[in-house]
């Protein structure tokens, strides 16, 4: 059996993460970036979320993949590298693998221990497949390394599934399209399979941000959690809420923790001061139209597109390839 590579271009500098996270929460309006919410055990509370009954993006896509994949699959040239951008546990890239037949398997996630264990697990179960970890925060750019194969000379598809997409803002959409785009190869049938989500009614949107079980709760709560090991602060979990709203004017859900009293949260050399109610903005999610995607698509560089949904249009799955 082969052993999967691991490359791990992501090195926590932790004098940089506690200047960015001390200065957002500093802020006027006090603000993390979604990433953090991201260690091992928040990676693993998400992954109960996607089972949650109210949380309908993770079902709805793989209902669009059970319905369309061998459409999909006519895009994508055999013998391709499969680049799985967030791969968390990889379920959703493996549950590909028969249909697409890649040739080697590139799993990139910024939650490293989280995304070796899922490697090797999976591995197990796909013996013979060439597979490479990377251990990469992609947020800002995507630059792979050459063990996810030469662009040159292989097909690349990269694979963002789950409406990641949606943390960022349109403008930061366009950045990070671009960079993909870069990333898929100069060979024919290169591309990008991305899910989507899309614009719905408000009250399903926020009960699938704010579950009735407070899975999605104990998700956003534990950032505080990660900020203390990382920061040295203090923060007191019965002292914050957790707030999912959708937002319909910037057409984003957004997740906020909320002081439930007044608070001060202190940390070495300083301390911040949250009024009653006072909130930390934690995460976006946009929702996008069909339209507006493809031409998001369009203008980061991707010339051919076309697109699957389910048969009620809240969910659906782009194809975008530069040729």
């Amino acid at each position: 059996m082969k052993k999967p590579q691991f490359i791990e271009l992501h090195h926590t500098d932790h004098s940089r993460v506690r200047d960015e996270l001390l200065c957002g929460l500093s802020s006027p309006a006090a603000h993390t970036s979604p990433k953090y919410l991201y260690d091992a055990l928040g990676s693993r509370l998400f992954e109960a979320i996607t089972e949650l009954p109210e949380y309908y993006p993770t079902r709805t896509e793989a209902s669009i993949f059970a319905l369309h994949s061998e459409a999909m699959a006519k895009h994508v040239p055999l013998g391709a590298t499969l680049v799985d951008l967030g791969a968390g546990s990889c379920a959703k890239a493996a549950s590909l693998f028969n249909r697409f037949v890649p040739s080697r398997y590139v799993a990139v996630d910024i939650s490293v221990e989280f995304l070796r264990n899922a490697l090797d697990c999976l591995q197990r179960r796909y013996p013979a497949l060439d597979m490479v970890g990377v251990g990469l925060d992609f947020s800002a750019g995507l630059t792979l390394p050459p063990e996810a194969g030469d662009p040159q000379a292989d097909a690349r598809v990269l694979f963002y599934p789950g409406s990641s997409i949606g943390n960022f803002s349109p403008d930061e959409a366009l950045i990070f399209l671009r960079s993909v785009r870069t990333a898929c190869s100069t060979q024919r049938g290169s591309g990008l399979l991305i899910g989507v989500d899309l614009v719905k009614g408000t009250a399903e949107l926020e009960a699938a941000y704010d579950d009735a079980l407070g899975v999605t709760a104990a998700f956003n709560r534990n950032l505080l959690l990660h900020i203390n090991r990382l920061c040295a602060t203090d923060f007191f979990l019965p002292d914050w809420h957790h707030v999912g709203l959708f937002n319909t004017t910037e057409s984003r859900i957004e997740m906020h923790l909320e002081a439930t009293r007044p608070v001060t949260v202190c940390w070495p050399g300083g301390q911040r001061k949250f009024a009653l109610g006072e909130r930390i903005h934690t995460e976006n999610s946009y929702k996008w139209t069909l339209d507006g995607f493809s031409e998001l698509l369009h203008h980061a560089g991707f010339e051919a597109r076309r697109h699957w949904t389910d048969p009620a249009q809240r969910f659906a799955v782009f194809w975008a390839g530069g040729q």
